[in-house]
């Protein structure tokens, strides 16, 4: 009955329904309902996202999708942002942006995230799509501001130019200057990863002729004297990430204080700040006017110390986002707790990497505290060097509506500082009360008691980080039966083996990918697991030994494991070994 009546609706009227319809997951069941809607889905679906590059290729996505205007892609694996993959394993974009350019001449948005990415690349995007309008990179290198120049000087309708913590190789700051007289259309340019002085002239000149730009981020190389001159021509915009804010000279310049707090004044609609503030606090007073606004506040990149933090924290009562250094203190997330009510987010950063100063007083304290005054908390990234079971089940009980809680205690194993007792009990309180956990990262001494408590209560979880913890295989077992919903799992350095991983083989056929280093996987295991489940791709990444003369019985270095429709991929370096049924054969 359902399916008859589903196929009587005009196709007009499915595809305007289905405009509605945003999610992936949503569009992906409506498309199963019968091959009518499939097919009126499948034309009109406008965007698609891919989390792993490999996972299928372009032309299957093109034969399933011919009217895409947005394309999303990922790369290389998460733990790629800790040096832990290889350069040279992969996520190449420039197969997929050959492919598009032929079927998808009226794209409009390319989102990129840990991907190589060419001056090539970005040359072919330049000239393929007349009517390109966004262009996000997250975390991709490969290319140099030539590309950029491709981009600025051809993308006439250009919108959104996003350039978030990616490696570029900084050529000129002129690039900026292709940008023709005529671009009037940007509406978000973030350059804060280059290193180069940008032309300020063509920068002024951009900022100035597009009157709908709500986001400008700039690198550090902008001074604090030029800042004054670009709010002056963008009074309208709506996130602000400045260049240094310091001076030449380590004192406050009253003429440049007093034209940047009348240029920030003007900015009524600001809300989001960030920047590279540095050196000199006396200048912070020239944003309070803008701080009652404030829902986003990155000082994640300014050596700011706690007093003058405190200062500013406090100007903002409708905080909702909140990254920044460990020089905040106990003391700063106090009064972050007494004065921000709607703080939602919170990431809070080691002042020197894994190595946080004994002089910075953070502990588990403060913490406690955000837990205690910000009952709307959802988001959780902290660094520390301490913590107790007690301070996490009271997290746990103050702030159950959270989804993402990252814990990374500085130094590995470190038990409960107080009763020297594994930290347990505190992340399984975690678990147990934040029923909505989507996303878990582990650090501190834990055992397999731990595993136990996050596959029976943590029915949500997305993604899971794991490092330097448990006792046996069955940590892992107790993840991989339990965890319902795991999409990702994040493993190094833990004494996780063949068992666990040979026994739940069909459950990675469910997720998208697994992430295994320095732990106890064989070499032999892998070539298994590889003949078992063809729809996996098993990876073995290993820069030392060939496959021809490692033992089965050898611990493997490094595993990649996803689940892929495409096959092996083509564009392997020699110390990535593919482990489907053909090769492993070959290797036995």
């Amino acid at each position: 009955m359902q399916k008859r009546m589903a196929v009587s609706f005009p196709e007009e009227v499915l595809e305007h329904v289905f405009s509605f319809i945003r999610t992936d997951k949503d569009r992906n069941s409506i498309s199963l309902v019968c091959k009518s809607w499939y097919e009126v889905e499948r034309w009109c679906r406008r965007r698609i996202f891919v989390g792993n590059c490999y996972a299928v290729n372009p032309r299957m996505v093109i034969r399933r999708f011919p009217e895409v205007r947005s394309v999303e892609l990922k790369g290389k694996p998460h733990f790629a942002d800790f040096n832990l993959v290889p350069e040279g394993w992969g996520g190449y974009v420039y197969p997929w942006i050959l492919a598009m350019a032929t079927a998808y001449p009226w794209l409009e948005e390319i989102r990129l995230k840990r991907m190589v990415v060419t001056d090539e690349s970005l040359e072919l995007i330049a000239k393929s799509f007349k009517n390109f309008k966004v262009l996000v990179l997250c975390s991709c290198d490969g290319f140099s501001t030539d590309g950029l120049a491709a981009i600025a000087a051809n993308c006439g309708n250009l919108k959104e130019l996003d350039l978030r913590e990616c490696d570029v190789d900084d050529l000129s700051g002129h690039w900026l200057s292709q940008f023709p007289e005529t671009c009037t259309s940007l509406v978000s340019i973030n350059i804060s990863c280059l290193s180069s002085e940008v032309s300020f002239s063509a920068l002024d000149r951009l900022v100035g002729r597009c009157p709908n730009l709500r986001t400008l981020r700039l690198n550090r190389a902008v001074p604090l004297d030029r800042l004054a001159s670009l709010l002056r021509r963008a009074p309208q915009l709506v996130e602000l990430g400045t260049g240094a804010y310091s001076v030449d000279a380590a004192e406050l310049r009253p003429d440049v204080f007093t034209k940047l707090a009348g240029a920030f004044s003007g900015c009524k609609k600001l809300k989001s700040l960030s920047g590279f503030w540095d050196v000199v606090p006396g200048y912070l007073p020239a944003v309070y006017s803008v701080c009652s606004g404030i829902t986003s506040l990155n000082l994640s990149y300014a050596t700011i110390q706690s007093p003058d933090l405190i200062k500013l924290v406090s100007q903002c009562p409708n905080l909702q986002r909140l990254l920044v250094f460990d020089y905040i203190e106990d003391s700063g997330l106090e009064a972050l707790a007494a004065c921000c009510k709607d703080l939602q987010e919170l990431r809070v950063f080691p002042s020197a990497p894994f190595a946080a100063g004994p002089n910075v007083a953070l502990t588990e304290q403060g913490l406690v505290s955000v837990s205690e005054g910000c009952p709307k908390l959802q988001s959780v990234l902290y660094f520390c060097r301490q913590m107790t079971n007690a301070a996490l089940v009271t997290i746990a009980k103050n702030s159950p509506n959270l989804t993402r809680f990252r814990l990374c205690i500085i130094e590995p194993r470190t038990p409960d500082y107080l009763t020297l007792e594994p930290l347990d009990v505190g992340f399984g309180a975690i678990v147990e009360h934040c029923k909505d956990l989507r996303r878990l990262s582990l650090s501190g001494l834990l055992t397999d008691r731990v595993f136990e408590y996050i596959g029976t209560w943590a029915k949500k979880l997305e993604m899971l980080s794991v490092a330097f913890a448990g006792d046996s295989d069955q940590g892992l077992h107790h993840v991989l039966s339990g965890c319902d919903s795991l999409r990702k799992l994040e493993i190094r350095d833990c004494p996780f083996g063949d068992k666990a991983l040979l026994a739940n083989a069909a459950k990675l056929e469910t997720m998208r990918s697994l992430w295994m280093s320095s732990c106890s996987v064989s070499f032999g295991a892998c070539k298994l697991l590889g003949r078992k489940m063809p729809r996996l791709n098993v990876e073995v990444i290993d820069e030392q030994e060939s496959p021809d003369a490692r033992p089965e019985s050898c611990p493997v270095e490094k595993l990649y494991i996803y689940r892929t429709v495409a096959g092996p991929r083509f564009d392997m370096p020699a110390f990535v070994w593919t482990m489907d049924e053909e090769s492993a054969l070959s290797l036995t």
